[in-house]
């Protein structure tokens, strides 16, 4: 008996079960599941695939390479410097072309400078008063009389560096330089590499272009004021006290559409900028040096203040191809979505529809155990009621095992049918809870007949 019984337990590992379906007549509720469901469908079909297209595999490990160059010359002329003619060489920093550089637009030049011996810039916290009381090596204060006050004396490079402001751009036409920004780029997921230049061969082709969106977007030479406009600035304001431009590359790759439809494109902004106008870190500016020797072989040098625009070039990308994975995830994700909608409105016309008692009792069935082979409907009634023992023989056969697609529920109502008053007298409380709801649940026919 035992034997049978885990026997039957572990073959019950193998069924198949499935679940039972309802067609409730409910518009409210079938409105509502036909609205979730086209909710859910215009949400995978329009963002996540036209819109995220969740049916490729991306690449945003770009690599890039970048190679600046400058065109255009300017001439000033100061009192300190004279008259100077300025080409890329001497006003762009570094020189080499590189994804960061710098544009000299102004600057502030303090000549021939000889290291030796000089006053401290005339400012309050570096006078002094009384002989000898200065806070430096040297020691000395450098006045005119007792009665005025004077400098410090230090060693330095003489004379010393003035501290006042540019008026304004001293290369007023640095706005019509150049600049000639040549980029390559690989996605290595998928072995595809591009170039933002044109691919041709007339040699003249970038010599008479200019960058525009619509008629040359593969000639990526700008101009400096076009660039300082695009990002929402003057030219000429920005280059009197200096400052800083981002110029972002992106690259947005289709690899279902063709190598033809991935094209840069370029955004300009300004990174110097601060919430607050009130702020003294505004401009961009730097110093540095030019030395040379005189004829006696002594070293001198000229101090440039430099004040200028800084470009930084920036490369961002991303390219996508269709691949399986992604997309059966995805079809999968809406799939299970429509489930949580099922859920969802199972939820509704269960407990907050006015019929919802009705729908459950539809819905949800009752069952008792169902037994076939050498297992006894009378080892059940054994275990179940226990005592009463004598009143479940006179209904059934002590050793007549259950043959055929016989189910305990038809046995059941055999004994309601002899013996009415005996399954009243039953001391199990589940059997009296299903009479109580509806004593004819049993004259259902059996949906699942367990087979061994």
């Amino acid at each position: 008996m035992a034997g049978s019984f885990w026997k039957g337990r572990f073959l019950a590992l193998f069924d198949y079960k499935t679940e039972k379906f309802i067609v409730a007549k409910n518009k409210k509720v079938g409105i509502l599941y036909r609205l979730i469901q086209l909710s859910i469908i215009g949400y995978i079909i329009g963002w996540v695939f036209v819109n995220k297209k969740g049916y490729q595999e991306t690449d945003e490990a770009i690599q890039s390479s970048i190679i600046t160059k400058v065109k255009g010359v300017a001439v000033t002329n100061t009192t300190e410097s004279g008259l100077m003619l300025w080409g890329p060489e001497d006003y762009v920093i570094p020189p080499q072309g590189e994804a960061v550089l710098f544009v000299i637009t102004g600057f502030l030049e303090t000549p021939n400078q000889k290291l030796g011996y000089c006053p401290e810039v005339r400012i309050f916290r570096f006078q002094c008063i009384l002989l000898n009381v200065c806070w430096n090596t040297i020691g000395r204060c450098l006045r005119k009389d007792e009665n005025s006050t004077g400098s410090c004396e230090i060693y330095a490079w003489c004379p010393i560096e003035k501290q006042f402001k540019p008026k304004g751009p001293l290369l007023k036409n640095a706005e019509n330089f150049t600049i000639y920004i040549k980029n390559f780029i690989q996605f290595p997921k998928f072995l595809f590499s591009k170039s933002n230049v044109l691919e041709t061969t007339d040699d003249s082709y970038l010599k008479k272009c200019r960058y525009d969106e619509k008629l040359h977007p593969y000639c990526p030479i700008f101009r400096l004021g076009e660039i300082t406009k695009r990002a929402g600035y003057d030219f000429q304001d920005m280059s009197t006290f200096g400052g800083s431009i981002g110029i972002s590359i992106q690259w947005n790759c289709d690899l279902d559409k063709g190598y033809s439809k991935c094209h840069p494109e370029y955004h300009f902004t300004r990174l110097d900028i601060s919430l607050s106008n009130k702020t003294i870190a505004q401009g961009f500016n730097f110093r540095h040096t030019r030395y040379f020797k005189n004829a006696a072989g002594e070293d001198y040098r000229s101090l440039y203040k430099v004040y200028g625009v800084r470009f930084n070039i920036m490369v961002h990308g991303k390219a996508g191809k269709f691949s399986i994975v992604p997309t059966a995830i995805n079809v999968a994700s809406g799939l299970a979505l429509m489930g949580a909608g099922a859920f969802f409105c199972d939820m509704v016309l269960l407990h907050l529809m006015k019929k919802s008692d009705s729908y459950r009792q539809r819905k949800f069935e009752f069952c008792i155990f169902m037994f076939s082979g050498s297992l006894f409907l009378f080892h059940l009634i054994n275990q179940c009621f226990i005592q009463e023992l004598h009143s479940a023989t006179s209904c059934i056969s002590t050793h007549r095992p259950l043959d055929g697609p016989l189910t305990s529920a038809h046995f059941i109502l055999i004994c309601y049918h002899r013996e009415k008053k005996m399954l009243y007298s039953f001391d199990f409380f589940p059997l009296r809870f299903i009479f109580k709801l509806n004593i004819m649940i049993f004259t259902f026919k059996p949906k699942i007949i367990d087979s061994y």
